[in-house]
């Protein structure tokens, strides 16, 4: 079958928009009609080749959309259900029996192996095989192969086109609050980066009660928002000289939680020095493979805790329908992140992104 795809084909080069060939559904596999696919800073990090991905490939790994057919052996889904992508796992790993997926021993090779089980390329370009199988999606196509293991079933009365961020960012930080964290009534949270995770956070500790919400960013539309969304208390860090005695301040002491999404080893340093003597602090930011970070020990002996979240330490059939019926409940309105562009419109959804002048782009697929 033909389809349309944003194709990246060197590394830091745009989006080329390309018609690709691709096979139907294998044994296991699932033919998914995209609708929507959120742009995720993942990929924009893997388009710079700061996470290696052979290309030229296909990437986006927020996709939501129709089931259109499925392969031998898939029981999950039929043709006709409304479907969101999220990451995949093995399923056999000592982590995924656990319940923890997103720490699976193979997620490397699961979300940016680039090829089929079976080790065959997914798309055929004009110029030779292009990549795909990215995070078990590659969503920015009209169409997508993932497996049952990346895929939830969504209601059919709730609108396509802004489910596919739940797949990854908006899950991202919301399930670090609500899963990681485990936050309560009454909690206090710093949120460095008022992003798309980073607000998902804000709005995910205003849903369970936290008190104390605090959001930093250097951009103010993005503060505005967190306000809107929740936040009890925002810092423009580009005006302030000392970021953790404000927050300190603001936070009668130190916080309980905080959340670095901006991949920054800096911010990270200010994300733990703000807590209280037995706070924990989640990173969530991406930068380059090799990006170091120099902590105060004695910052950490005290009790602190630092540690790595993925995906927001959920698991995606369970997490995404509660979101959904937060959604309902107008206690989690992430709808309002989503700017949309055509997906001819690609590489202005990257650019905005970068600039921060949207939060969350979502790009349609063509009908």
């Amino acid at each position: 079958m033909k389809l349309k795809a944003a194709v990246t084909l060197a590394k830091s080069a745009d989006f080329s928009i390309r018609e690709l060939e691709l096979e139907g559904p294998r044994a296991g596999e699932i033919l998914v009609r995209v609708v929507a696919s959120g742009m995720c800073h993942t990929d924009l990090v893997v388009r710079d080749q700061h996470y290696p991905f052979p290309l030229p490939g296909v990437l986006g790994h927020e996709g939501a959309g129709v089931v259109e057919a499925v392969g031998d052996g898939v029981t999950k889904v039929a043709p006709g259900d409304h479907v969101v992508m999220s990451y995949g796992g093995c399923g056999r790993c000592h982590q995924c029996l656990q319940g923890e997926p997103a720490y699976c021993r193979e997620f490397v090779d699961e979300n940016l192996g680039a090829v089929r089980l079976d080790g065959s390329v997914l798309y055929a370009g004009a110029n030779g095989p292009v990549h795909g199988n990215f995070f078990q999606q590659s969503s920015f196509a009209s169409c997508a192969i993932c497996r049952e293991q990346n895929v939830v079933k969504v209601p059919q009365d709730i609108d396509l086109e802004i489910l596919g961020p739940l797949g990854c960012g908006v899950q991202t930080g919301a399930g670090a609050v609500m899963n990681t964290f485990k936050a309560e009534a009454g909690a206090s949270l710093v949120v460095f980066g008022a992003g798309s995770v980073g607000l998902s956070g804000i709005m995910a500790a205003h849903a369970v009660g936290c008190s104390v919400i605090v959001a930093v960013d250097v951009i103010p539309n993005r503060l505005a928002m967190a306000l809107d969304l929740g936040a009890t208390h925002v810092l423009d860090a580009s005006g302030t000289t000392d970021v953790v005695a404000d927050l300190l301040d603001m936070t009668d002491g130190g916080a309980d939680f905080s959340l670095e999404a901006t991949g920054l080893p800096d911010v990270l340093r200010q994300a733990v020095e703000c807590l209280n003597s037995r706070g924990v602090c989640g990173i969530l930011g991406a930068p380059a493979l090799g990006t170091e970070v120099t902590l105060d020990v004695n910052s950490l002996l005290f009790g602190r805790t630092v540690r790595g979240i993925i995906e927001g330490d959920i698991v995606p059939d369970i997490f995404i329908p509660r979101l959904i019926e937060l959604y309902r409940q107008g206690r989690f309105p992430f709808d309002r992140l989503v700017t949309f562009y055509e997906l001819d419109e690609i590489n202005q959804a990257a650019h905005d992104s970068e600039s921060g002048k949207v939060i969350k782009p979502v790009i349609r697929m063509p009908r």
